[in-house]
């Protein structure tokens, strides 16, 4: 059997077939590694009692981080896993994809 998908997990039984570029997936990694920093400043910024409204302000900016990159995987799951799958002629990829449109909000 063919194997389709996103890559998302092994539960849903999709793999991803295009694989992403060496640059791609180093982009992805820094931003995730910048979110991780700045996660740990906001521990820091906890540990220190810091003022309220400074680390309120810092999770905005994680939160508008992690929703930047959730789109940028969306995108590249459009482009290459969804597209992949309806040429194969798997329609149910595009109820998994309005799902995880859902999901970002």
């Amino acid at each position: 059997m063919e194997e389709k998908g996103c890559g998302c997990c092994e539960a849903c039984g999709r793999t991803k077939h295009t694989p992403r570029s060496e640059q791609e997936r180093r982009q992805l990694e820094n931003r995730l590694n910048r979110m991780i920093g700045q996660l740990n400043g906001i521990k820091k910024m906890l540990d220190e009692n810091r003022y309220c409204g400074d680390i309120l302000t810092q999770i905005a900016a994680v939160e508008s981080a992690l929703q930047s990159m959730g789109y940028l995987i969306l995108k590249e799951h459009m482009e290459t896993c969804v597209v992949e799958g309806v040429q194969a002629g798997d329609t149910e990829i595009m109820n998994e994809a309005f799902e995880l449109m859902k999901k970002l909000k």
